[in-house]
């Protein structure tokens, strides 16, 4: 089953929780393939630009893929893409994205678990008028969707949780990440969130010292995703 994972903003923790459901699943004894299609902030090695979270979606994936398969659109500087991509003349047109990642899924196993992490929220834009999400809605795949718990959470989630649906796509189910540990009346943000939300809650990750992945996972479940 292939999903997407979008985030109530960019710092809400897509990766971590995206790394940690493969984790849950391959504990499960599933098969994992996380895909990054298009990343900013990359590092130079000698092996070309990296992407630390493309890297840790490969760390718990149990299939094997090169980097580019993985990770097709990377950009050095940690800006918007569609900045980035101006910049040097790539095409990051919904199209051209769409057309790499096929490439990777049209040969894959239903019975895998694919997760196809996006990039900032759910409506990172691509230039000219386009977003990331036209790619979610030509694909029309499942979407989960991670809240980063903290201040203003709500809204955030109850926006993006409308404009998925306005575009037509089923929401699979959604994380609380709580990204600060400080937020005031926690339990009654939880409580507002599950009330709120559409969608099935997969689990309530608490603000973890450790940033484990393991210990993350141990509070998701992924028995309604594979």
């Amino acid at each position: 089953m292939i999903y997407f994972v979008t985030g109530t903003d960019t710092d809400c923790g897509k990766t971590f929780i995206s790394a940690a459901l493969l984790n849950r699943a391959k504990e499960s004894g599933v098969h994992t393939l996380g895909l990054k299609p298009i990343a900013s902030g990359c590092e130079i090695t000698e092996h070309g630009l990296r992407n630390s979270d493309a890297l840790s979606l490969m760390a718990e994936s149990t299939i094997e893929l090169d980097y580019i398969a993985v990770n097709p659109v990377s950009f050095e500087p940690a800006i918007a893409p569609h900045i980035a991509a101006s910049q040097i003349g790539i095409d990051i047109s919904p199209e051209s994205i769409l057309k790499r990642l096929n490439a990777v899924l049209e040969s894959r196993d239903t019975s895998e678990l694919c997760i196809i992490e996006g990039a900032g929220g759910w409506r990172l834009p691509l230039g000219e008028g386009r977003y990331l999400s036209e790619v979610v809605k030509l694909l029309s795949v499942p979407v989960i969707l991670v809240v980063g718990v903290k201040l203003g959470c709500l809204n955030h989630a109850v926006l993006t949780q409308e404009a998925i649906k306005a575009d037509g796509l089923e929401i699979a189910g959604w994380v609380a990440n709580i990204v600060d540990g400080d937020t005031s009346c926690l339990e009654e943000n939880l409580d507002s969130l599950q009330s709120l939300m559409s969608a099935p809650c997969l689990g309530v990750v608490p603000h973890l010292q450790d940033l484990s992945v393991e210990t993350a996972a141990s509070y998701l479940s992924v028995d309604s995703l594979i």
